[in-house]
């Protein structure tokens, strides 16, 4: 397998008064032909490690290189790298056929390269019959199409996105995120994203890095991002998770037996690495969890809030022990009776849909 990026202990400090890190010892792979996420809250460091990648920034200490060659000595236009921004920078004088086409005419490319290039690019962002209207006189979406239509022109080796769907309305922003992918496949280009949304590096993602505090969390493919997280941060930060303290009773393999404040005891799944033992936390997702009655509930309480989304409802549960708690149902024209603001209830989970996580 090829490697597009590699980052060794990658780390970049600003000068002040204290220096501030903004990136600390990042390690990373990412293969060729992969959709790559950086996810994180504001501040993370996931831009920083992006504008190191594009040359825009030299890091403090750290290697980084592309397709095994040295990039720090590459000046950024030097790189094979292009970069979609969240303003997408388009010349509103210019049509959206000569915005495709100006990085290869900087290029010095010939003309007819130019404009096979160019008809290549509309037609893969599904923008041909718009060829000869100035930006200014298309849509949101329509110029993000541009935009991405020409990074791609110069068939970079890497594109970097830095957040480049949080101009859009909702709507759109989820139409597009079926066509950054549906570009990143046809392409074959690699693809590294920048976001701080959960559900749009879920959805459109080969791979994700969570990163906090200027540190890598976790990588790993959605799913086992979602159902594996290695740490509570990341448990917190991608979906909703309820967090119940309990205590290690025994442990085989990848599995726990632990008892919880209630005094039941349930299997949970371990960490894949640095097992925790005694006093732990386990993260177990609102979908996960189901109603019962009090006397079989692995927890009890009372309902204190039902919010109804269409799709499905969101059931808010105070725990005995003060704990809150939100177990979420799909609804269905057969989901049966519900249950009302008030009500004593037990709630029950699976063996080993709970993670456990370093209190």
């Amino acid at each position: 397998m090829s490697i597009a990026i590699s980052a060794r202990n990658l780390k970049k400090v600003y000068p002040g008064q204290p220096p501030v890190t903004a990136l600390a010892n990042a390690s990373i792979d990412i293969p060729d032909n992969e959709f790559f996420t950086l996810l994180g809250p504001s501040g993370c460091g996931k831009t920083t490690l992006l504008r190191l990648i594009a040359g825009f920034e030299h890091p403090t200490s750290g290697s980084l290189d592309m397709f095994g060659q040295n990039l720090l000595d590459a000046p950024p236009h030097k790189r094979p790298v292009n970069t979609v921004f969240q303003s997408y920078a388009l010349f509103p004088h210019l049509t959206v056929a000569q915005n495709i086409g100006f990085g290869l005419e900087m290029l010095g490319k010939p003309k007819s390269e130019i404009r096979a290039t160019v008809d290549e690019m509309m037609a893969l962002v599904k923008m041909t019959e718009m060829a000869d209207r100035q930006t200014s006189q298309i849509s949101g979406g329509q110029q993000q199409r541009v935009a991405l239509a020409r990074a791609l022109a110069p068939r970079p080796r890497v594109l970097l996105l830095d957040e480049p769907l949080s101009a859009l309305d909702f709507k759109l922003r989820k139409d597009m995120q079926l066509e950054l992918k549906r570009l990143q496949t046809e392409t074959g280009i690699t693809f590294i994203f920048v976001t701080h949304d959960q559900e749009e590096a879920l959805t459109m993602s080969d791979r994700i890095a969570v990163m906090n505090a200027g540190e890598i969390r976790q990588i790993g493919g959605p799913r086992d991002i979602y159902d594996h997280p290695a740490e509570r941060f990341v448990a917190d930060f991608i979906g909703d998770t309820n967090f119940l303290p309990a205590a290690i009773l025994s442990t085989e393999g990848q599995s726990a037996k632990v008892r919880l404040a209630s005094g039941q005891t349930v299997s949970a799944r371990l960490p894949a690495r640095d097992a925790p033992a005694g006093k732990v936390t386990l993260a177990i997702r609102p979908e996960h969890a189901t109603f019962t009655s009090e006397a079989d509930g692995l927890v009890t309480g009372t309902l204190a809030q039902v919010v109804y989304f269409g799709t499905d409802t969101h059931f808010h549960i105070t725990l005995d022990d003060g704990t809150a708690f939100v177990l979420r149902r799909q609804n269905s024209s057969d989901t049966g009776p519900g249950h009302s603001q008030g009500d004593r209830v037990g709630i029950q989970f699976a063996p080993d849909v709970a993670q456990v996580l370093k209190d």
